[in-house]
């Protein structure tokens, strides 16, 4: 069983409209890879320039944020749950 996958609206035009997906990943970094390989321009949304996550996004793997663990270098299990939420501001 993969990793399932939630896309947070804005960045579902990436996706071609899918809000979830299903990759096979052993961590976080090689998940964005594979989503950067069927949706290209999605790593940019996600990642800066020097492989960091954006600050505006956030992603948690099984309800936990990956910023208070290993960050890009979580690993992941089949079956687990990633799902990624972009800030978004205004007012």
């Amino acid at each position: 069983m993969p990793v399932t996958v939630h896309i947070p609206s804005p960045l579902r035009l990436l996706t071609g409209g899918q809000a979830e997906l299903q990759l096979p990943a052993s961590s976080l970094a090689e998940l964005i890879d594979l989503l950067e390989r069927d949706h290209p321009g999605i790593k940019k949304r996600l990642c800066e320039d020097s492989g960091e996550l954006r600050p505006f996004i956030t992603i948690f793997v099984n309800e936990k944020d990956v910023r208070f663990s290993s960050g890009l270098n979580t690993s992941l299990r089949d079956g687990d749950d990633v799902v990624i939420v972009a800030a978004i501001a205004g007012g």
